[in-house]
C-alpha cells in the first residue's frame, strides 16, 4: 500500500513526485512508466535508419521525461500558452505556480536565458502582426535545447530514484474503483498496485488509454478542439527577425473562408523536423538544440476544430487523418507549397531542385491535398499567406509542408478545481494526456498543484 501512485513519468508525473517528496518526505510513493530510463531511450531513426521502424514503444515518446524529453525543451512562462490551468485557479495563482515550477527547472540545471522579455521589440512585432490580421501572444520562453533538456530530466530521475519507487517498462492497464473511490490499478503483467491516492499523468502517448479507461469507469469527459495540421520548414533567415527577438512566436489567425482558428506551435529556429510513432501511426514534430544548428527553421500550423454531438472521438479523428498520410507515404509525407498551390504532387526531383534541403530525409514526397480535409487545408494556405506579410518568404513555392502533425490531447477529463475526477474520489488527472495542459511548463505545474492538494489532505 502506497500513499500515492503515479501513472506516467513525463513532466506532470515527475513534478508531482518532486512536490510530494518535498512536502511529505516520509510518504511511500510509486511511479510507473511504460518506457525506460532516460539514458536508455533511443530512436533508431535518429541513429541512421532511413525509415521509421515503428517501434512498439516509440523511444521519442515513451520513457522517463515523456514526449518532452526529446523536444527542444521550451518552457513558456505565461498562463496564456500551453494549457487550461486558469480554468481551475486564478490567473495570479497560475502565474505564481509557473514561477515556482520554473525555479525547480533552474535548480536541476536549466539555462538562465529567457527570450521574449523585451517589451519594445514585442510591441513592434505585435504591430506588424495586427496589420497582417494576426494576433501575437506575448510568451516569454526559456529554451533548454534537446541535449540540455535530457540533462535536466536525468538530474530529476537520479534525485527521485533515491526517494520513491520507480517501475520502468510497466504499463497501467485497468483502474480499481470501489464504491466511488479509486483503490489502485492493475498493470499489464497483472501486478496489483494499491494506493490511497492515484495520479494519472500518461501524456499524449497515453491519452487514448485514459479516454477508454475513464469511459469504462463512467468518469466524465468533454471534447477539446481537435488540432490537425502540418509542420512547416523554411530557410532560417525568413523568420530570423522574429526568432531572434522572441524565439517562440505564438501567432493566431482566423481563416477568412471558414473562420477556423489556425496557430503556430512549437517553433524551432535552426532546428530539424523529426517523426514520432503513436501506436504504429507516424506523425511529425520538430526539435532544436542548444549547441547544434541547421540552416532551417520549422514550426507547426495547427487548425483547431471544435466538434459537437454526437461526435465523441477526437483522438480517433486525428489518428484517421494521420493514417491517410501513412497509407500514401509509408510514413510522413512532404510537399512543396508551390506544388500544393499548383495542384500537383511533389516528387523527389522537385524536392531536390529546391532552395531548401529537408532535415527529415525519410519523408516521402507526395500530395497533402489527398490527406487533409479541404477545410483545414484552406485554412493552412490562408495562414501561410498571412505569415508572409510579416515574414516575407514564408509563402515561397519552396517552403516545405510535412504531414501530418496531430496533437493527441483532445479528450479532456471533467475535474474539480483540485484536478480530482468528478465521480471518483482520490483519482487525479493531470498533464497533456488529460487534456488539462498543452506544454512542458503547465504540465509540470499541474503535477505540483495535484501534489499539494493531496498532501494537504
Amino acid at each position: 500500500m502506497y500513499n500515492v501512485a503515479i501513472v506516467g513519468g513525463g513532466p506532470a508525473g515527475i513534478f508531482a513526485a518532486l512536490e510530494i517528496m518535498k512536502l511529505k518526505p516520509d510518504w511511500k510513493v510509486i511511479l510507473v512508466e511504460k518506457g525506460v530510463q532516460i539514458e536508455k531511450r533511443k530512436c533508431l531513426l535518429r541513429e541512421g535508419y532511413e525509415k521509421c521502424p515503428s517501434c512498439k514503444k516509440c523511444g521519442l515518446l515513451c520513457g522517463w521525461g515523456g514526449a518532452g524529453a526529446f523536444s527542444d525543451g521550451k518552457l513558456t512562462l505565461t498562463p496564456d500558452v500551453g494549457g487550461h490551468l486558469t480554468d481551475y485557479m486564478s490567473r495570479k495563482s497560475v502565474e505564481e505556480l509557473i514561477k515556482y515550477t520554473d525555479d525547480i527547472y533552474l535548480n536541476f540545471g536549466a539555462t538562465d536565458e529567457v527570450f521574449g522579455t523585451n517589451r519594445e521589440a514585442f510591441a513592434d512585432l505585435e504591430r506588424q502582426a495586427v496589420l497582417a490580421e494576426l494576433k501575437l501572444v506575448h510568451s516569454p520562453v526559456r529554451h533548454l535545447g534537446t541535449e540540455r533538456s535530457l540533462n535536466v530530466l536525468k538530474n530529476m530521475q537520479d534525485y527521485l530514484d533515491k526517494k520513491i519507487t520507480i517501475l520502468y517498462d510497466t504499463i497501467a492497464d485497468c483502474l480499481i474503483v470501489e464504491n466511488g473511490s479509486v483503490k489502485g490499478f492493475i498493470t499489464k503483467n497483472n501486478q496489483k498496485i494499491e494506493a490511497e491516492h492515484i495520479i494519472i499523468a500518461p501524456g499524449r502517448e497515453g491519452a487514448d488509454w485514459l479516454t477508454h479507461e475513464f469511459a469504462k469507469n463512467k468518469i466524465g469527459m468533454v471534447n477539446n478542439a481537435v488540432d490537425v495540421g502540418v509542420r512547416v520548414e523554411l530557410p532560417a533567415p525568413v523568420f530570423e527577425p522574429i526568432t531572434t527577438k522572441l524565439y517562440e512566436s505564438k501567432l493566431i489567425y482566423h481563416s477568412p473562408t471558414f473562420g477556423d482558428e489556425v496557430r503556430t506551435f512549437c517553433m524551432n529556429p535552426y532546428g530539424e523536423v523529426v517523426t514520432e510513432n503513436y501506436s504504429g501511426i507516424s506523425t511529425v514534430n520538430g526539435h532544436s538544440y542548444a549547441n547544434y544548428r541547421t540552416a532551417n527553421t520549422n514550426f507547426a500550423l495547427l487548425v483547431s476544430e471544435k466538434f459537437t454531438e454526437p461526435f465523441k472521438e477526437p483522438i480517433a479523428y486525428g489518428q484517421h487523418v494521420a493514417r491517410l498520410a501513412n497509407m500514401l507515404a509509408g510514413g510522413v509525407l512532404v510537399q512543396r507549397f508551390g506544388d500544393l498551390l499548383d495542384g500537383r504532387r511533389s516528387t523527389p526531383e522537385r524536392i531536390k531542385n529546391s532552395t531548401i534541403t529537408p532535415t527529415l530525409s525519410c519523408a516521402t514526397p507526395g500530395d497533402l491535398s489527398l490527406v487533409l480535409p479541404y477545410r483545414q487545408m484552406t485554412a493552412i494556405i490562408e495562414m501561410l499567406h498571412a505569415l508572409d506579410k510579416i515574414a516575407p518568404g514564408t509563402a515561397s513555392r519552396y517552403t516545405l509542408l510535412y504531414g501530418v502533425e496531430v496533437k493527441f490531447y483532445s479528450a479532456r477529463v471533467k475535474l474539480t478545481n483540485d484536478l480530482e475526477t468528478e465521480g471518483v474520489k482520490n483519482l487525479y488527472a493531470i498533464g497533456d494526456g488529460a487534456g488539462v495542459t498543452r506544454g512542458l511548463i503547465q504540465a509540470s505545474a499541474s503535477g505540483i498543484h495535484a501534489a499539494r492538494i493531496i498532501c494537504s489532505k
